[in-house]
């Protein structure tokens, strides 16, 4: 280090200008910069933000088509939505009629085997009553004839 600090203070300034001499090279090295930079914006910046710009123009259209598309779709979900509750409360209706057409239909058919029930009954009661006063009757005929016949013999 103290090599160093020795050559710098033993270093002689030669010519006008001494560390920093503003000659011609300034202006060169600042025209390089300006060259370069107008080169690069040509070559690879413009190029990049060509691409960027299209690709965000893809971006924004396939959303614009996105959100449409998200639009309709509500719509018809809407749509839907709505014919499938009309469709529900139709279906509910006719459920509704059609076990109050059963229920009459069964309730027909329950009268309907009631009075057939009860007709049964009423021939199978009155031929039970037929029987019974015959059998009476013909008990009684015999009883009779019995008694006829016990008279007939204990009179002998």
């Amino acid at each position: 280090m103290s090599n160093f600090l020795t050559l710098i203070f033993s270093s002689e300034v030669n010519g006008p200008g001494g560390l920093f001499d503003l000659g011609a090279t300034l202006p060169l090295i600042a025209g390089q910069f300006i060259l370069l930079t107008i080169l690069l914006n040509i070559i690879l910046y413009s190029p990049v933000l060509a691409v960027i710009e299209e690709r965000k123009e893809y971006i924004l259209t396939n959303l614009g088509k996105a959100a449409e598309l998200l639009g309709k779709a509500n719509n018809i979900t809407t749509q839907y939505e709505a014919a499938l509750k009309i469709v529900r409360a139709e279906a509910q209706v006719e459920i509704k009629n059609s076990q109050e057409i059963h229920k009459e239909i069964l309730d027909l058919e329950i009268s309907i085997s009631q009075k057939y029930i009860d007709n049964l009954i009423n021939t199978i009661t009155n031929d039970f009553e037929n029987r019974k006063t015959l059998t009476l009757n013909n008990l009684e005929e015999s009883v009779e004839s019995l008694c006829k016949d016990i008279n007939i013999r204990l009179s002998i």
